[in-house]
């Protein structure tokens, strides 16, 4: 199966009626290329398009042998008029010449005519066909975008070899036929021609892969399918458009040339790598338009600077209106507009400087924290940033430190203050020079200049006034040793007045003296001891004490002054010691000792470690840095408590006994020591004789208890001599019996019912003797039933019954009554556990 070219197409120029075909012959791309053309051409028609580049990279003149075709930049071949071959052959060349590199190549182009073949029927009488073992070679196909028609227009025509003989219907399917966008292409099923219905957007669809089926009228296909694709050529029907609507771009003033200062970027929707999108930037115009300050390179897009004069200070501002065009920025081609803002960056290149060129002031002598002139200056650098920030200092005449300058914030001023007093008797007038600067650095730019500071003077005059007294110099140092005795005589401190350089008529006080050590001589100011100096008071700090004096004139003026008295150390303080030491004998058998003393560096560690000769028989004591020991016991021993006599001295060998009480114990940090064996019974001895007072009191109550009870049990017994003391119905009652000494909750009705027969004397003793008249809370209970009594533990104790006390065997004439013996005997052991509990709980 063949594939046939297109026919002759409409009019316009725009409009691709054919394929192409580039047949490389040899290695060399620019020997030869053959075009398969319709016989019949139209004036502006594209021919073809070959690739220059392969030919010769830069080409500066391209030139065609014929003047019937004209060739583009990019190898397009375009008819420039219309033309008709008369023979199946038409050739031409094509001249390429490079001017730089002294290069010239030429490309020899053959266009073929072909002719169209009718195709023959297949009859059904015919042997059946064999499917060609070859498959359709197709020929790329080109669709101009955009086409004007006439529609349907004809795009190619494919045929079949097995058309030569028998009758074959055509068909296409893919995008554009039976897929999106449909309807786009149809197929003439006898003759095989295709047809374009209408134009083509190249932006929507840049191609459309076919597949065409040629077969017989019984439906046999003695071809396989044949792919098809056809490309839209792009017409450059997009124009080029700047990226950003809105670029600002940034750049200091005072740049270099060739600075940059941005990239401007722009779109085309056309076919990349093409003339059509092949752009070119330009400057249209600048505002304001002089001097021209910025360049752009037109293929890049890159703005640079042309000129050392931008200055921000003159124009801070500069729009630059930008064009992009395509068609390598030829005059046919499409472009747009749009517009940069450049915004200059301050530089620190302008100098501060002052209003005025010179200054006065007045001051009162001895007057500080006082301001005395503020002093403005201009800059032009941008305001409020660190380019116009003044910086002011006094460049002479401060030797003394009696002013400071600094800068006000708000208003960038300079504010000259006093801040020691100046003494007119010294100097009437002070003449300061000043200079000021900006806070961040001068600009490094290449046009500008480095000024010089700025500077201007202040005339200071000072005024006199009758001052007070001087407390010179304000801090006065006096050495003392340490434990100074009370009553002793200080030289003090000592002020005096300016006027007649004396102190005489001044007056003394002392204002603080936080430990009370001292009182003052009122005329003389010395100090005298009212307390035993001690260098390890909580008042001294840094080996100092201080007292502050006033000093007044007769007119109450008056100054004030530190008096600060150093101590020398003295060694009277010996080495310190916890006392109380635990050693955890399963983990480590030694305890580290750190002895503390009150006294200076000089009269403290290293310290010296001796153990008394009674116990070096079990322990050992050693030391490496003379500030810390370590006790550890010879063999071992029994957790118990251990006395431990040791001494400890400092460097100077002052030291003192002391006895430490060495715990042993069973343990892993002294904080979870367990005791056993020996230091638990020490330690219940001690707990006995704690609590000796509370066991005497147990027994008091317990006795009490064993009385009431044995009471109630003479009125039980009572019954040979005395009336029945109880009533018929006293099995069903309950008596409560309570080992606790406070009253407890009423007791219910269900728990005890009192006797009705109240002029009875043993049930009256009974109701106020066993209740008290008040309900008691059930501890445990007795229950007197007939046939047995019954004890019942609230602890949960067992179940006991009198006849189960008096034994098996034993008869009971009355099951109403027992014996004294009886209850003798049963409830003689309770009480003693009762005691024995209660003297328990009282020890606990």
């Amino acid at each position: 199966m063949a594939v046939a070219s297109a026919a002759p197409g409409s009019l316009f120029c725009k409009q691709l009626l054919f394929s192409f075909l580039v047949l490389i012959l040899l290695c060399d791309a620019c020997q030869k290329i053959s075009l398969q053309v319709p016989s019949h051409l139209q004036a502006e028609t594209l021919v073809g398009k070959v690739n220059l580049k392969e030919c010769l990279q830069s080409a500066s003149l391209i030139l065609s042998s014929d003047p019937d075709f004209r060739i583009l930049e990019d190898g397009s071949i375009y008819t420039t008029h219309d033309l008709v071959l008369s023979s199946q052959r038409k050739s031409f060349s094509i001249s390429l010449s490079d001017s730089k590199k002294q290069e010239q190549k030429e490309i020899e182009i053959v266009l073929e005519a072909r002719e169209k073949k009718v195709p023959k029927n297949r009859h059904t009488k015919d042997t059946v066909l064999k499917r060609s073992k070859r498959r359709w070679a197709p020929i790329p196909c080109s669709l101009m975008e955009n086409s004007l028609g006439p529609f349907p227009q004809h795009v190619q025509q494919v045929q079949s070899d097995a058309a030569q003989n028998y009758t074959i219907f055509y068909s296409i399917s893919g995008p554009g036929v039976d897929k999106e966008p449909f309807n786009l292409f149809f197929i003439n099923k006898d003759s095989g021609d295709i047809f374009c219905t209408r134009s083509i957007d190249r932006e929507q669809y840049q191609e459309f892969p076919l597949y065409a089926y040629a077969t017989t009228a019984d439906g046999y296909a003695p071809e396989y399918p044949l792919p098809l694709l056809f490309k839209v050529e792009d017409d450059n029907d997009n124009a080029p458009y700047f990226e950003n609507k809105v670029t600002i771009f940034n750049v200091p003033e005072n740049c270099r040339i060739g600075t940059s200062v941005g990239k401007v970027t722009a779109i085309d929707l056309d076919e990349p790598d093409t003339l059509h999108t092949r752009l070119k930037f330009k400057i249209l115009q600048q505002i304001p338009d002089h001097p021209k300050h910025f360049s752009i390179h037109p293929d890049t897009g890159v703005i640079t600077t042309t000129s050392l004069l931008l200055d921000r200070e003159k124009c801070d501002t500069y729009q630059l209106i930008m064009e992009v065009r395509d068609m390598g920025g030829q005059h046919f081609g499409l472009f747009n507009t749009g517009t940069i803002t450049i915004s200059l960056e301050d530089e620190n290149d302008n100098a501060p400087y002052f209003t005025e060129t010179a200054y006065s002031a007045e001051v009162e002598e001895n007057r500080i924290d006082v301001e005395i002139l503020r002093m403005k200056v201009h800059d032009l650098d941008l305001q409020n940033t660190a380019h116009t920030k003044a910086v002011y200092t006094i460049l002479r005449g401060n030797e003394n430190g009696n002013f400071k300058i600094s800068t006000d914030p708000k208003t960038n001023e300079a504010v000259l203050c006093v801040v020691k007093p100046l003494n007119f008797e010294v100097n009437r007038q002070i003449v300061l020079q000043i200079g000021v600067v900006n806070e961040a650095q001068f600009s490094s730019a290449p046009n500008s200049k480095s000024p010089s500071m700025c500077t201007t003077t202040v005339t200071v005059k000072v005024k006199d006034r009758d001052e007070g007294p001087e407390c010179q110099p304000p801090v006065k140092v006096i050495q003392s040793k340490d434990g100074f005795p009370a009553g002793q005589e200080l030289l003090g401190y000592k002020a005096y007045d300016p006027e007649t350089r004396s102190g005489e008529g001044l007056r003394y006080k002392k204002i603080k003296d936080e430990d009370s050590w001292f009182e003052i001589n009122e005329e003389t100011g010395n100090l005298k001891t009212v307390k035993v100096l001690d260098r390890e008071s909580k008042f001294v700090k840094n080996d100092q004490y201080n007292v502050s004096v006033v000093a007044a004139d007769a007119d109450g003026r008056s100054c004030t002054g530190t008096l600060v008295v150093l101590l020398e150390d003295d060694n009277d303080h010996a080495p310190q010691i916890d006392k109380d030491v635990t050693i955890c004998q399963h983990t480590q058998d030694f305890a580290v000792l750190t002895p503390m003393d009150a006294d200076g560096p000089e009269n403290g560690p290293p310290f010296q470690f001796i153990l008394d000769n009674s116990a070096s028989k079990h322990w050992t004591l050693g030391t490496k840095d003379g500030k810390t020991a370590t006790l550890r016991a010879k063999q071992h021993l029994d957790y118990d408590y251990y006395d431990v006599p040791i001494i400890i001295k400092d460097r100077a060998g002052f030291g003192e006994k002391h006895i430490l009480s060495v715990r042993v114990c069973d343990c892993t940090t002294p904080t979870d020591c367990r005791m056993t064996g020996k230091t638990r019974e020490r330690d219940a001895k001690l707990t006995n004789v704690v609590l000796g007072k509370w066991a005497i009191l147990a027994m008091v109550l317990g006795s009490a208890l064993l009385l009431c009870v044995l009471f109630t049990c003479f009125c039980v017994t009572a019954k040979k001599t005395v009336k029945k003391c109880f009533p018929d119905d006293v099995a069903q009652q309950n008596l409560i019996v309570s080992n606790t000494e406070g009253p407890g909750e009423e007791v219910m009705d269900a728990n005890i019912r009192l006797p009705t027969q109240t002029s009875n004397i043993c049930d009256t003793s009974m109701s106020v003797g066993t209740l008290g008249g008040q309900g008691v809370k059930t501890q445990q209970s007795f229950e007197m039933i007939k046939g047995g009594y019954t004890l019942d533990s609230s602890k949960g104790g067992g179940h006991q019954t009198l006849q189960s006390v008096k034994g098996a065997g034993q008869g009971v004439t009355d099951t109403s009554r027992y014996a004294y013996t009886d209850w003798h005997s049963f409830t003689q052991p309770r009480l003693g556990e009762e005691s024995i509990r209660g003297h328990t709980l009282i020890k606990n």
